[in-house]
């Protein structure tokens, strides 16, 4: 196994974390790792929070500086994208013109921003209007939300909420177009929803309820045109969601159902070929369901899990879902995997700011939530798929511990 080579096609967080791992199992063999960005991998829930406020610089979420790399005998490909993998011959192509051998082979390719499908959206390639997957994309943002200007934010999901409350916080006039009613309550319930809601409206942004036709632009400036009429911008944001990058897995004939199908340890349907973070639609050996998880843990814990099967460790994927968010003085963390159907339980005040989640299927937790309650998420976790009534959920005089 020592003499075996790897290949990581992805230098972001899930790939940089599957080599340092290797690495500290006591892999010897060769690593290769690569990507199509410039920069060191990095991780990047700060691009549409800290970062974008100017809180944050890059040096505080690169994962390793170049001298890690270069100390534990991994290969550095940045800034080349690869273009296809020829697994008869076990080889990568490159833009270059380039190969790379492997004997095993890493998937971590992550996702491209939704432009509006096979129709992308009207406009979307007018200077001004933005997109965020990227360290590069969000400088470009940073260095046009200024206090004063005006930012369409085009869809309601996190980044798209992140971003408006980065923009509201830099004194940016912020408008988000939401293709329904509440805010992620498709995701999480209208009740939680509503509190999301509330609290944007609270700090000035003026989110619609409206479908996003196109945007053109007049007279040197952008204009949004929806069902609930057209609107002036300086800055727009396309964040209606992203696309698994699959194109290099489908070259390598793997099965591809939206994402790529890996099996709980993240093997393809080519046992040397796993594929992890966002491209990977992975049998979960607790939930007994594939899922494909974006967030930032995922990335880490399934890097980790890469590395085990690598080495020959029997492990699977068993841990719980967990992604975190910041807007304006809301901080939450969720754990756990609910569905649009399941029911909402709210544990404290919500009016105080400082409140627990749960969702139910019945009396069966699927997912808990902290919000600004911390040092609770681990209790939370422990509770995802117990039955316990509502009631006794619901009521903080029984302590989380003897639910």
């Amino acid at each position: 196994m020592a003499e075996e080579s790897i290949v990581v096609l992805g230098a972001g967080l899930a790939g940089a974390t599957t080599v340092t791992e290797l690495r500290d199992q006591g892999f010897a063999g060769p690593i290769t790792l690569i990507g199509d960005e410039t920069e060191l991998p990095y991780e990047r829930p700060p691009l549409s929070k800290g970062f974008l406020q100017g809180n944050e610089e890059p040096a505080g979420f690169t994962v390793h500086d170049a001298a890690w790399y270069q100390e534990h005998n991994i290969t550095l490909k940045l800034g080349v994208a690869a273009i296809s993998v020829e697994a008869a011959r076990r080889q990568v192509l490159l833009a270059d013109g380039s190969f790379v051998d492997y004997d095993r082979l890493v998937l971590a390719t992550g996702s491209r921003a939704n432009l509006g499908g096979d129709a992308p959206l009207a406009g979307y390639d007018l200077p001004g209007v933005h997109t965020l997957r990227k360290l590069s994309d969000a400088k470009s943002l940073r260095a046009h939300i200024t206090d004063g200007a005006r930012v369409s934010v085009v869809g309601s999901g996190w980044i798209g909420m992140e971003v408006a409350a980065s923009a509201r916080q830099l004194g940016a006039r912020v408008t988000v177009y939401s293709s329904s009613k509440v805010p992620l309550a498709s995701v999480f319930g209208e009740r939680f929803g509503h509190h999301l809601l509330e609290l944007h409206q609270r700090h000035g942004v003026d989110v619609r309820t409206a479908k996003v036709q196109g945007i053109e632009q007049v007279d040197g400036h952008l204009q949004v045109l929806s069902d609930a009429g057209s609107s002036r911008a300086d800055v727009v944001l396309l964040a209606i969601g992203a696309v698994p990058n699959v194109q290099l897995a489908e070259t390598a004939g793997l099965e591809v159902d939206q994402a790529v199908l890996v099996d709980a340890a993240l093997r393809s349907s080519d046992p040397r070929i796993l594929a992890i973070g966002d491209i990977a639609q992975a049998a979960h050996s607790v939930l007994g369901r594939r899922v494909r998880v974006e967030h930032w843990d995922n990335a880490i814990r399934q890097g980790k899990l890469a590395a085990a099967t690598l080495l020959g460790q029997e492990k699977s994927y068993d841990w719980l879902p967990y992604f975190f968010t910041d807007q304006f003085d809301l901080g939450m963390e969720y754990v756990g995997y609910s569905d649009p159907g399941d029911e909402t339980v709210i544990r404290g005040d919500v009016e105080s700011g400082q409140f627990l989640v749960f969702w139910q299927n019945g009396q069966k937790i699927t997912a808990a939530a902290n919000v600004n309650i911390w040092d609770v998420n681990d209790g939370l976790r422990e509770l995802v798929g117990r039955e316990i009534p509502a009631e006794r959920l619901a009521d903080p005089r029984i302590e989380l511990a003897d639910l």
